[in-house]
């Protein structure tokens, strides 16, 4: 196709084609090809570069408003891209800068008005838009330190611990001055990975030990923040495991997407009243107006060693519906994204 841009080629696209009921499948998605759209006065055309690949994509998918609307049947999948400017009427874009904005799983897109997009920072890799310096890294940054709020003395769990925003999280406690921080994780891969490049002090690997008892070993006098990527049973076990005016943060509950029917709630809730304790939720669109705080922050933690982050990266267009597929199958340490250009 031949447009005002230039040539370029076809755009493909996956759309949604299916809610999911239990774990995402490639065929919940249709692959598509359309032309290249052509960009108006104020807009840039962008090739997308790196695709993010997050757990809250599930939830996008199935017919439910919560925090953003649901997607339609026949949309373009959802998500955040870093992306590069090939063609700008835009006196503040020029070709070749890069940008990060929810472009979504295709090859083409249009930046219009921020907040559709924002310039990559150029601190640390453009894929670290997606990780440490994105959604990821906010999560972490904004859950830990001011939910969770850990201080000196205070013991503190992760759940998920070997995932983009559990990894962080846990630095982001021992940087706060806990003086213990426990992983939990799926393999012993992971759990070595986080002992050894993340400096977390101890791990239980789920699938192999029992939970329960490891948490007691290993925090005797209780749990004083307990960080949740996971809900479900290992909710249930570190609430039977509060110290008293613990603090349990709600950032996820990936062990819902392998569920069917009614989710029962945690039996061991009403310790949060014997213990004084507290349990928050939050969503970290919340805190957008402070995202440039937590990257001035969290870029010199990197740059002097001290906050360590990994992106798992899967190679290839094709390659995006089984990616998805993969983060509840628990295939990644770290963030998990896609690259669909050089």
């Amino acid at each position: 196709m031949t447009t005002a841009c230039g040539d370029a080629p076809r755009n493909r696209q996956y759309l949604l084609a299916g809610r999911p009921v239990g774990p995402v499948l490639p065929e919940h998605f249709r692959f598509h090809e359309t032309d290249v759209p052509e960009p108006a006065a104020g807009e840039a055309l962008v090739r997308t570069l790196l695709v993010s690949i997050d757990p809250a994509m599930r939830g996008w998918m199935v017919n439910r408003s919560d925090y953003v609307a649901p997607l339609n049947i026949g949309d373009v999948m959802r998500a955040t891209c870093v992306a590069r400017v090939v063609c700008s009427r835009r006196p503040d874009l020029a070709e070749g800068d890069l940008v990060v904005g929810g472009f979504g799983w295709q090859d083409y897109a249009i930046a219009a008005e921020p907040p559709g997009f924002t310039r990559v920072d150029g601190a640390l890799p453009p894929s670290s838009a997606l990780s440490l310096l994105g959604t990821t890294g906010y999560t972490a940054f904004f859950g830990m330190h001011e939910i969770g709020a850990p201080t000196a003395g205070n013991t503190v769990v992760v759940s998920g611990a070997a995932g983009a925003v559990g990894s962080i999280a846990g630095q982001i406690a021992k940087i706060d001055g806990a003086a213990r921080v426990i992983g939990i994780a799926g393999s012993d891969e992971k759990c070595r990975w986080l002992q050894q490049h993340c400096g977390f002090d101890a791990t239980v690997n789920y699938k192999t030990e029992d939970v329960g008892t490891r948490l007691s070993a290993l925090a005797p006098d209780g749990i004083d923040v307990y960080f949740d990527n996971v809900g479900g049973e290992i909710l249930d076990l570190a609430l039977a495991r509060l110290a008293n005016y613990a603090r349990v943060v709600l950032c996820g509950g990936i062990s819902r997407s392998l569920q069917t029917g009614p989710i029962p709630g945690p039996a061991n809730y009403f310790n949060l009243v014997f213990r004084r304790a507290k349990m928050q939720g939050f969503i970290v669109l919340d805190y957008a107006a402070r995202f440039p705080e937590a990257a001035a922050v969290l870029t010199p933690w990197v740059r002097s060693g001290r906050l360590k982050y990994a992106e798992h990266v899967v190679e290839g267009f094709e390659r995006l519906p089984d990616a998805l597929a993969g983060i509840f199958r628990g295939e990644n340490i770290g963030k998990q994204m896609v690259r669909i250009a050089a």
